[in-house]
């Protein structure tokens, strides 16, 4: 008898909440013309140009008055940008909380503009509105304003017109030479390497017409001087231009670890460096375990992990997780990343590797390009026969060319190899028609 007692009370006290929830939603009247009691105003007056030089600046203030919900509201915003041929399904979303005005930093701008596809250093249109909820439910959608905004590339160039040619280096010419980049030292310039046995020089713009050697051996370069003897290895080269001297040092910056060779028992995987962002990259597995960052295949120099996202000597294994990823490193300020991707590229068949019978040809990202979606793989040696581009050197996903017409297709036909070297970009910015070019 307890039991249904108790039943009974709990019945009426649900009973009773729901009639003052019923009383509570009747005494609330939505204005129905809410939409008209607010407007997205943007302050600046359009174009509006970014420079880097500003990217601490404020380059876009937007605001809007309180909306008339018709009863006291707790709302929330949202700020979405699209370009302006789009039509807000794939645009850029920024929550405001319950602010009534946003402002956009150049940097924060630049980044959402080059993101959704505008071209750097082109004016783009753009389209910004503002979005109101309350409880979930959205009641305010405004109508779109266009902004003309034209971003700057976030890409460093450092590149220059010098490269090291050689035996060693590129069989004196060959293919392009090995290039040289700026370093933050006026006139100093920088090549890593990875050189065979051999001989090399200096010179510019793929020509002989201003060539170094080093006559004498004394580390101090003589215009036409003789050639360099080195030995096979990867080398960091510092060409001085201001009092014409050089010097080499083997060089490298890899990953060491139970995540990806067992603490040495096999080579580091070698980072390259990318002049783009100044930094030393790589497309690596990673198994689960731990890892470190050591120079030169040896302990002497090691990072492990520092502040966040900061290396540090005297640092501890970094923690991984089994996955694929783009790995970074910044030696200027120690900073470092891990960034998960899915899908590794690699370039498989009876051209290169006997359909996988050993490991594929790895493509790695374009550094140049602001965006994840375009892939690289230069200076390959095909046979005759034929290949195709597959994902994680297994079939899951993999492309080939049915119609020779240069568009990727899922599962397609194998692509015919006449012998050679290549060099391949692999396009995915349309993912549901991808191409792909050699060159």
């Amino acid at each position: 008898m307890k039991k249904i007692l108790n039943s009974l009370f709990a019945l009426i006290i649900v009973s009773i909440g729901f009639t003052s929830c019923e009383d509570i939603s009747d005494r609330v009247i939505l204005n129905e013309n809410v939409e008209a009691t607010t407007e997205l105003i943007v302050v600046e007056t359009t174009p509006i140009v970014l420079l880097e030089a500003n990217q601490d600046d404020i380059a876009l203030n937007t605001n809007w008055a309180e909306p008339d919900y018709g009863f006291n509201a707790a709302p929330t915003y949202k700020i979405l940008v699209d370009l302006a041929s789009g039509d807000f399904s794939n645009a850029t979303t920024i929550d405001v909380g319950d602010d009534l005005e946003k402002s956009f930093g150049t940097l924060e701008l630049n980044s959402i503009a080059l993101g959704l596809g505008a071209e750097a250093d082109m004016a783009s249109d753009l389209s910004i509105k503002l979005q109101g909820f309350v409880g979930g439910q959205l009641l305010i959608n405004s109508d779109a304003k266009t902004i003309n905004v034209t971003p700057y590339s976030s890409i460093l160039d450092l590149s220059t017109t010098w490269g090291v040619v050689g035996s060693a280096a590129n069989d004196w010419g060959a293919t392009p030479d090995l290039p040289f980049f700026t370093t933050s030292d006026s006139g100093v310039l920088v090549a890593y390497v990875t050189l065979i046995d051999g001989e090399i020089k200096f010179r510019e713009n793929n020509d002989w017409t201003n060539n170094y050697g080093d006559t004498g051996v004394d580390g101090t370069l003589d215009a036409g001087g003789d050639n360099i003897a080195v030995t096979a290895g990867s080398y960091k080269i510092l060409f001085n231009l201001n009092d014409l001297t050089y010097t080499m040092e083997e060089f490298t910056i890899g990953i060491v670890g139970s995540a990806y060779n067992d603490w040495g028992a096999t080579p580091d995987y070698a980072l390259t460096y990318d002049s783009y962002s100044d930094q030393f990259r790589g497309i690596v597995k990673l198994e689960e375990g731990e890892m470190k960052f050591r120079l030169n295949n040896d302990w002497g120099t090691a990072y492990g992990a520092g502040a966040a996202g900061f290396l540090d000597t005297s640092g501890g294994n970094i923690a991984t997780t089994a996955g694929r990823y783009i790995v970074n490193v910044n030696l200027n300020d120690l900073s470092y990343s891990l960034e998960a991707i899915d899908n590794i590229w690699g370039l498989v068949g009876s051209a290169y590797n006997d359909w996988g019978a050993t490991s594929d040809a790895i493509f790695t990202r374009d550094w140049s390009q602001p965006n994840d979606d375009i892939w690289i793989l230069n200076n390959v040696t095909l046979l005759d026969g034929e290949y195709k581009f597959r994902a994680n050197e297994a079939w899951a996903l993999n492309y080939g060319d049915t119609g020779s017409d240069g568009t990727l297709d899922n599962g397609g036909d194998n692509i015919i190899s006449v012998a050679g070297t290549y060099s391949f970009v692999l396009d995915f910015t349309d993912p549901d028609n991808p191409t792909y070019t050699i060159n």
